[in-house]
């Protein structure tokens, strides 16, 4: 390729050690010290999880806070990104209900809840939104959403008529559910529900079964959660859409979205790449280049590179990705429209200072890129 050739990084973030903004910083680098004359253009992806609201911003939305309930009821700002122009916010779940804001790390799968992200798109509304992008991953929660619709003025009571309590849990106990007061701009506004996982809400590839774990959720905990859901799904709507995919992301949350929002569901990364304007960024490239922490098989279940890759190629751009680790082989990449990926561990064999030092590391990997495709 010519040293003229158009790049265009389009990479998500590298977890625990560079947001996505900051890897494409350190490619771009890398990439202008043995290409000078390269063309370089960066636009940071996110797939609905942790970052999705840095991407936005980084793409020109204006930052906005709200104070919201945290997941175990403490108080937390939370930011969401807005696009005035066109009315479009995008409200990541995890920066209200997101395991990183477990006081201490400590986890509370039957009792965590999402009133927070509740409040959050509420606060969207407040702020005239007409579209909003709900990016659910990195959640906390077990609660199939129900705090979320609490908040924006379902009722959810037991047997005497009082509101069931925070968490999955308590769902057991819902006898009642309402949702004529949920507020009115809902029926106005289109809700996006962007997730990289399409699970049911309920059984052995349900919310409970396959995430409550990684919430800390115990195997008996798993089986309290699991039931509660599958009740509070025959309160709401007698489980019609359950089964539906999309339904089980976020302990729920996604079944909520679906039943009480009228979301619709649609792959993290598709949303995001549509809401950042990838097909205009674009035009004229030779040359895009993708990645995030780790390389694996989830990767190519949804998450950012594989999204990107698939945008690409449908316009035959190549594309070719780094990463911190790859467990991916060759063939597992080319099917992903990848055609080569680096990764830091190339570099450095020390998972911890690859980590630790991922900007450096990330350039010289950005160098041999430009020298394998730049000319």
């Amino acid at each position: 390729m010519a040293e003229a050739t158009r790049v265009l990084i389009a990479a998500d973030k590298f977890k625990g050690s560079l947001t996505a903004a900051q890897v494409a910083g350190h490619v771009a680098a890398g990439l202008r010290r043995a290409a000078p004359t390269a063309d370089v253009t960066a636009l940071p992806v996110a797939d609905g999880g942790d970052g999705t609201v840095d991407a936005a911003l980084a793409a020109g939305f204006a930052r906005r806070e709200a104070a919201v309930t945290g997941p175990l009821g403490e108080p937390v700002v939370a930011a969401y990104a807005l696009r005035a122009a066109d009315g479009t916010a995008v409200v990541e779940m995890a920066g209200a209900s997101g395991l990183r804001l477990l006081p201490g790390g400590r986890s509370a799968p039957l009792t965590a809840t999402t009133y927070g992200t509740g409040e959050l798109l509420r606060a969207a509304l407040d702020a005239e939104a007409r579209t909003i992008v709900l990016g659910v991953g990195g959640s906390a929660t077990t609660d199939g959403g129900s705090g979320m619709l609490a908040a924006l003025g379902a009722r959810l009571a037991d047997g005497a008529g009082r509101p069931v309590g925070p968490g999955g849990a308590a769902l057991a106990a819902l006898a009642e559910a309402d949702l004529s007061g949920l507020d009115e701009r809902l029926a106005r506004t289109r809700v996006v529900l962007a997730s990289d996982v399409d699970n049911p809400l309920t059984g052995p590839r349900g919310a409970a079964a396959v995430y409550g774990p990684q919430k800390g959720a115990s195997p008996a905990d798993v089986e309290v959660l699991d039931a509660a859901l599958a009740h509070y799904a025959a309160v709401l709507d007698g489980g019609e859409r359950a089964a539906e995919p999309g339904a089980g992301a976020a302990g729920g949350t996604g079944y909520g979205a679906l039943v009480g929002l009228g979301a619709a569901f649609r792959p993290g990364i598709e949303v995001m790449l549509d809401v950042l304007g990838f097909e205009t960024a674009l035009e004229g490239a030779g040359l895009v280049i993708t990645g995030e922490g780790s390389l694996d098989e989830q990767t190519l279940h949804g998450k950012a590179p594989a999204g990107v890759a698939r945008a690409a190629r449908a316009r035959g751009v190549p594309v070719v990705a780094v990463c911190g680790r790859l467990a991916l082989d060759a063939a597992a990449l080319a099917d992903a429209g990848i055609e080569r990926a680096y990764a830091l561990t190339d570099l450095e064999p020390d998972p911890r200072r690859c980590m630790a030092e991922a900007g450096p590391l990330l350039e010289r990997l950005a160098e041999r890129v430009a020298r394998d495709h730049l000319g």
